[in-house]
């Protein structure tokens, strides 16, 4: 239980930081084009305390749960003190605000960077492509197995064929092909053999040889994943199983934080698009249905979610949870809503496009976007916001996600 603890604070605080660091990106590009940064503050609610450096007062409040940044005149409509007007953010070239605005999730991204690079060289990072060379590493016999306990149970009982075995096939042997067709790779072996029965020319390369072999596969009774039982073809035969997390050193693991990295893109970019259709599940959840692991989790699901995971002792798992935070939370921070810092990006391209487009026409720039007409779309969004974090949240209390 204590470790559980200290998992779900761990986590919790995982959080804390990569938000304070989200405002903190802010308020550097900020302060380094020039802007007037009035307040950065970690955490919302009662002050706990503050210090002013400078022209920006910096704090702590009692409530760790995010943090924020107040740069003036962040819009054209923000009130700002007659010295603050000269340096309002609006005032600024539209490439600098956007690197003000985006610098939030890239730090989200840079952060994210780092901890899997870390990973990389130290736990090792999570094998997103479990290859297996169709390399015989064994061989054994073809048995029936239809349930869980005979599946592991890995003994040959008296008089079982061992097919790949008495057709010559050795321990080392790489299979070039099954039934005439291709086996680049192990799955593909087992996929062909499968289908396979009766007597099957398999091409093996030897050292510098290559054998053609003949294996007479037999159909046996196995227990799928599905948890239904069919008949399959098997010759006797197994690979290594691919490892689990790949190791690498301080050199490689560049190359393949980078690799992990763009898949981890690709996979947040996935799961944003499958998001709204996922909300129905959280509400079946919340009213008693089986809990989808792959429904979206709040804060509070996540760090229960982290807790378990350092209670069972599985650091990589902790560890790639704070890094899908931080890339689901940079990737959705972009997204062209307001009050997303993607939102006022989307309204500053447009106010430079259009006012280029009017230069062309020989028109004058047109003033900055009234933001009050954008209220009401403002408003939805937020409401929107809301409801699925209160759906969330209540689902992670309710009927939580579990390791177990």
């Amino acid at each position: 239980m204590l470790a559980y603890i200290i998992g779900v604070v761990l986590f919790a605080l995982g959080i804390c930081i990569s938000v304070a660091l989200h405002e903190a990106g802010h308020m550097l590009t900020a302060k380094a084009f020039g802007m007037k940064v009035r307040r950065y503050f970690v955490g919302f609610g009662p002050t706990v305390f503050s210090f002013r450096r400078g022209e920006t007062e910096y704090g702590l409040k009692w409530i760790p749960l995010g943090g924020f940044c107040d740069i003036a005149g962040m819009t054209a409509l923000d009130e700002v003190t007659p010295d603050e007007a000269p340096r309002a953010m609006w005032r600024f070239k539209t490439w600098k605000r956007t690197v003000v605005m985006s610098a939030g999730s890239i730090t989200h991204f840079l952060l994210a960077f780092v901890v899997l690079y870390l990973m990389g060289i130290t736990m090792g990072l999570p094998n997103i492509n479990p290859v297996s060379d169709p390399v015989v590493q064994s061989t054994s016999c073809a048995r029936a197995a239809t349930n869980t306990q005979q599946l592991t149970d890995t003994s040959c009982p008296a008089g079982a064929p061992t097919p790949a075995k008495t057709a010559g096939v050795k321990a080392g042997d790489k299979i070039l092909s099954v039934a005439g067709k291709p086996t680049p790779q192990w799955s593909d072996v087992l996929a062909i053999v499968q289908a396979s029965g009766g007597p099957t020319p398999i091409t093996v390369q030897r050292g510098n040889q290559t054998l053609n072999l003949t294996v007479d596969i037999p159909r046996v009774q196995r227990l799928t994943t599905d948890g239904t039982v069919r008949q399959v073809g098997m010759m006797g035969a197994s690979t290594q199983t691919p490892p689990q997390y790949l190791h690498y050193n301080g050199v490689t693991a560049i190359g393949a934080t980078f690799s992990f990295t763009g898949e981890m893109f690709s996979q947040t970019a996935q799961r944003l698009v499958q998001f709204p259709e996922r909300i129905p599940a959280v509400v079946s959840a919340i009213f008693g249905g089986e809990r989808d692991p792959n429904t979206p989790v709040s804060v509070v699901g996540a760090s229960r979610i982290g807790g378990e995971a350092v209670q069972n002792g599985l650091w990589q798992l902790f560890f790639f949870l704070l890094v899908s935070f931080n890339f689901f939370i940079g990737v959705f921070n972009l997204l062209p809503l307001l009050p997303l810092d993607g939102g006022h990006i989307a309204i500053a391209w447009y106010e430079r496009v259009r006012d280029w487009l009017r230069g062309l026409r020989g028109k004058a720039a047109g003033g900055p976007v009234d933001y009050t007409r954008l209220s009401a779309v403002t408003m939805v969004i937020v409401v929107l916001g809301g409801g699925i974090t209160l759906l969330t949240v209540t689902a992670d209390i309710v009927n939580p996600i579990r390791l177990q």
